[in-house]
């Protein structure tokens, strides 16, 4: 069963970054043993390397995953808003973003401010994309301009997670 839509509305996911939709595919994401859930915490060190995504689905069935940050530079002046952390399109259903076509390279977290949201939103393509071309900047990218360019709709599954600049341990 897809998950509900409610923390994403609290988080602010719905609204910020997407429209209301309604979830029709299970999407988990872990960062080593880390499962993600909405609005858990996610140490930017935990998260250096891509995530390991697995997505459900008819193999049949082609979907793009987006992760964005529209905290950045900081939560409360969000100027860079969204900020584009990785693109892969045509992952076959059931299956992980290893067997679709990296569009823009995985980037960790590095909140420099402020406790900043991750989010990770999946669509359903309607067929092959095809050629993609990677966005010129990651710096103000629009998760729903992104869909609406390459017609995949509304998302099919979101997670989001949230992240903080950790502090450098000092050695006395």
């Amino acid at each position: 069963m897809a998950a509900s839509v409610d923390p994403l509305i609290v988080g602010r996911v719905i609204g910020d970054v997407i429209d209301m939709f309604v979830p029709t595919v299970t999407m988990s994401v872990n960062y080593g043993a880390k499962h993600v859930s909405n609005g858990c915490d996610i140490k930017p060190s935990m998260a250096i390397n891509t995530p390991k995504v697995a997505i459900d689905g008819l193999s049949n069935q082609l979907y793009t995953l987006v992760m964005t940050d529209p905290d950045a530079p900081s939560p409360s002046e969000p100027s860079m808003r969204e900020w584009v952390h990785w693109i892969v399109s045509d992952i076959p259903g059931g299956s992980s973003p290893t067997r679709g076509k990296e569009i823009l390279g995985y980037m960790g977290p590095r909140p420099p401010v402020g406790i900043h949201r991750y989010i990770l939103v999946l669509f359903q393509q309607k067929g092959p994309l095809g050629a993609v071309l990677q966005p010129a900047s990651r710096a103000n990218f629009s998760t729903r301009f992104f869909a609406n360019h390459l017609n995949l709709g509304l998302p099919v599954a979101t997670v989001y997670f949230n992240a903080q600049k950790e502090p450098i341990n000092r050695r006395r």
